[in-house]
């Protein structure tokens, strides 16, 4: 099974930790300083087939999400589950913001990380 690796720029690791870390539940898995001028984490489940690294090239600057409807999204077909992602982002200070497309609100809250990205909790069951 491939293992799937998403890696983002951002100005600051430290401002991204708290989301993905507290609020979504996520295992920093790996840091790193100053290799090759970059620094970077990388979160996700141990052994699970995915994981996100955010990377910063020291002295060099990059912009934020080009839009607001570049999103992650989390299947959670559990209505339990779901419900405990969402109270786990909200006790953490996360509340919900407006889904760019409408479609997200309908069975999901989306969530802004400080760079402006976007994550989806969305309950109903992923389908093919």
């Amino acid at each position: 099974m491939p293992i799937l690796r998403i890696v983002r720029p951002t100005n600051n690791i430290e401002a991204l930790l708290p989301f993905y870390r507290d609020g979504l539940g996520l295992q920093v898995l790996y840091r790193f300083e100053d290799h090759n001028g970059f620094d970077g984490a990388m979160l996700g489940h141990l052994g699970s087939p995915y994981h996100f690294e955010f990377t910063h090239h020291r002295g060099h600057a990059v912009a934020g999400a080009p839009s607001q409807d570049n999103l992650l999204i989390f299947y959670l077909s559990d209505l339990g589950e779901w419900q405990q992602a969402v109270d786990r982002m909200k006790q953490h200070s996360f509340e919900p913001v407006t889904a760019y497309n409408p479609y997200w609100d309908e069975h999901g809250l989306t969530f802004e990380d400080a760079d402006g990205y976007r994550v989806v909790l969305q309950h109903p069951a992923w389908k093919a």
